[in-house]
């Protein structure tokens, strides 16, 4: 059997190669051409399982259509449902961005979909996927935030984590990242986690980040109802490079696809804000669920990632806060990294959208001042 060199050492294929060399007369009559491939296979592969946080199998989650669950929130032409409503696309164009949101607010739970965005030319964009309850609470609200930013052509998308409670605006909790994977390809689950004990930010299976409740947080941590809303928009006064690069629109329509959406947990009474009357079954559904848990190997993984994917941390942000806010918890290796002090500093809060029809487009709040972003 011929075995392919060029094929060997492709990491992604290496699990298939290993397969071939257990039968291959490479083993039988070794020479020195065969250990250099050997060794090259085993080093390659060894890289790769290190190279990525985990591979696990996917949340057991129930998806619902867009119908079931959203309703648009702005640029209602440019919130365009697909395959049946089982995915919905956001459109970025010269005219507007868009956006959607929950039906109803929900007292914790899981909200999760898997996303594509943009391609090529994506510099200015922010596609968001967050909680919020700001339509309701507008001087007092919570907010659980997953924010991605465009970058120019061959730079990658990054993104952030950040979370606000009672209107905590002022103590911002940002953490950013790189991802292991080019999220323009294909879909990749982003999730996030909300309990009255915790918080987790998961992309796919990895948990990227976890908050637990403390005490010593008081209100900050979000406590009071919440909906989920998605958004694609222009945040080209910040979004990259501190609003050195634009939105260029002759490279729209730009486009976010989301599917398998998730809502799971207690859903709200809009209007009473008191549990609905499927509360408990939902509770009872959801108290079971493997996202809840984080396991040992998954709590491995988390600690991959952030070692390899996250370049700034507000908890070794020490000229920002000298003493760490008391939910941090300090890991050695990451202060190591950090050198006592975050890369970036984070300042300023978005300038209030228009209502529409009663409802607020809002995004999420903080937006970073002109000299605090990298180039990454």
């Amino acid at each position: 059997m011929e075995i392919k060199t060029d094929h060997c050492l492709s990491p992604l294929r290496s699990v298939r190669c290993l397969s071939l060399l257990a039968t291959s007369p490479i083993f039988s009559h070794p020479s020195s051409s065969s250990v250099v491939l050997v060794f090259s296979l085993f080093f390659s592969f060894f890289v790769f399982l290190n190279f990525l946080p985990a591979a696990s199998a996917d949340f057991n989650v129930t998806a619902i259509s867009f119908n079931e669950g959203y309703t648009p929130l702005f640029g209602d032409d440019n919130v365009v449902p697909y395959n049946d409503g089982t995915g919905v696309r956001l459109v970025l164009n010269p005219y507007t961005g868009s956006g959607f949101i929950s039906s109803t607010p929900y007292q914790h739970g899981f909200f999760s979909a898997r996303i594509k965005l943009p391609s090529d030319y994506t510099a200015g964009i922010v596609v968001a996927f967050y909680t919020s309850n700001g339509d309701v609470f507008e001087k007092n609200h919570d907010e659980l935030d997953i924010e991605f930013l465009g970058n120019i052509r061959g730079k990658k998308w990054r993104f952030q984590t950040n979370l606000y409670g009672n209107g905590s605006t002022k103590r911002g909790r940002e953490e950013r990242y790189t991802l292991w994977f080019d999220p323009t390809r294909e879909y990749h689950r982003y999730s996030i986690l909300w309990t009255d004990t915790n918080i987790i930010f998961y992309v796919d299976e990895v948990p990227i980040r976890e908050v637990n409740k403390n005490v010593a947080m008081g209100a900050d941590y979000p406590a009071k109802p919440m909906s989920l809303y998605a958004t694609i928009w222009d945040g080209s006064d910040w979004a990259t490079a501190g609003g050195r690069y634009k939105v260029d629109y002759k490279y729209s329509p730009f486009f976010a696809e989301f599917k398998d959406l998730v809502l799971e947990g207690c859903a709200i009474d809009a209007l009473q804000q008191l549990p609905s009357n499927d509360c408990y079954y939902r509770n009872a559904r959801f108290e079971g669920k493997d996202y809840l848990t984080t396991t040992p190997s998954r709590r491995a993984a988390m600690h991959r990632f952030r070692q390899r994917y996250m370049y700034y941390s507000y908890c070794y942000d020490t000229l920002r806060y000298p003493i760490p806010p008391p939910e941090c918890v300090i890991v050695p290796s990451e202060r190591e990294r950090f050198k006592d002090t975050g890369r970036l500093k984070f300042g300023g809060s978005h300038k209030r959208p228009k209502r529409r029809r009663g409802r607020i487009q809002r995004q999420p709040v903080i937006i970073p001042r002109a000299d605090q972003l990298d180039d990454m």
